[in-house]
């Protein structure tokens, strides 16, 4: 197939996107550890923010160069007759993301994956996709995911603090889009996870915390509510849904599941988030996935559900 001089000039261009791709994860986590998005509740000239921060201006100067380029922060002008500088840095919308404490914040996903333990499998990823071969996890880090979580509690503490994260940013979606399901549904809840997980719950009017294990039982509900849960191989995930199917009400139980669907071919606006998802499965994990449609019909199929 022939290729254009310019298709062949726009390659050219995008190969430094992935050469250098990390840079930007790195410079981005670069200005959460600093506490820049924190520091720029208001906007400042570089002056006042190298000094709130303690950074050197000309470094600073480059990190924010950098930042303003991806869309991170941005440059406007203010005359204040305060000041001998007419510069100022501000948050975007992105930045605003990046707030440690802010209501929306995604420092959290950041400060897991850009961890050294979660880069190191990358480079493993190889391991992972030849035939017979290992994990890209234990390949890097000696032992399996959740194995090295429980015996590293800081890690363990970073995967946490990522589970809350995502239910803080996924959960108002769904009560935008599903509202009235959940209401019907979702009266009075019960908090069914591991009991090291519920066992330092905060305590919630209307949630009970309930302590097992899912591959074993489920406690009886008129609804389950699974996010984030449903990855392992085919048969674990229909054995799942089977036991919550057994304790819901036949006529008039549901179960509702929060997960990503990977189209492969329609143009969805999320769909590159769903394949990363999917590639950092591969990566981090022995046998998790994210699926097609086609691959949860199957899943639910096999539960029974229709």
């Amino acid at each position: 197939m022939e290729v254009s001089k310019m298709e062949e000039g726009q390659a050219q261009i995008d190969i430094w996107n992935y050469v250098f791709g990390f840079t930007s994860m790195a410079v981005v986590k670069c200005a959460v550890d600093l506490g820049i998005p924190d520091v720029l509740e208001n906007p400042m000239t570089l002056s006042e923010l190298s000094s709130a921060l303690g950074c050197s201006p000309s470094a600073l100067y480059r990190i924010m160069r950098f930042l303003i380029h991806r869309g991170i922060f941005k440059k406007m002008t203010i005359d204040r007759t305060d000041q001998l500088e007419s510069i100022f840095y501000a948050r975007m919308p992105l930045s605003r993301l990046l707030v440690r404490n802010g209501a929306n914040s995604m420092t959290d996903i950041l400060l897991l994956e850009s961890s050294l333990v979660m880069l190191a499998p990358w480079h493993r990823l190889s391991a992972r996709a030849l035939e017979n071969g290992t994990s890209s996890f234990q390949a890097a880090n000696g032992e399996e995911l959740w194995h090295y979580a429980v015996e590293n509690s800081a890690h363990c503490k970073l995967i946490d603090n990522v589970l809350a994260c995502m239910a803080r940013t996924t959960v108002p979606a769904i009560l935008d889009n599903h509202l009235e399901i959940l209401k019907e549904s979702l009266l009075w809840g019960i908090n069914f996870d591991l009991p090291h997980v519920v066992s330092v719950c905060p305590h919630y009017d209307g949630v009970e915390h309930v302590g097992g294990n899912m591959f074993v039982c489920v406690p009886r509900a008129d609804a389950a509510f699974l996010m984030q849960v449903l990855h392992d191989h085919d048969e674990k995930c229909i054995d799942i849904l089977k036991k919550c199917k057994e304790v819901i009400p036949t006529d008039t139980g549901k179960v509702i599941i929060m997960e990503a669907v990977v189209d492969e071919e329609e143009v969805d606006k999320y769909k590159h988030v769903h394949l990363y998802l999917d590639m950092i499965m591969m990566a981090h994990t022995e046998i998790r996935k994210e699926r097609t449609r086609k691959e949860w019909e199957y899943v639910l199929n096999g539960a029974g559900f229709n």
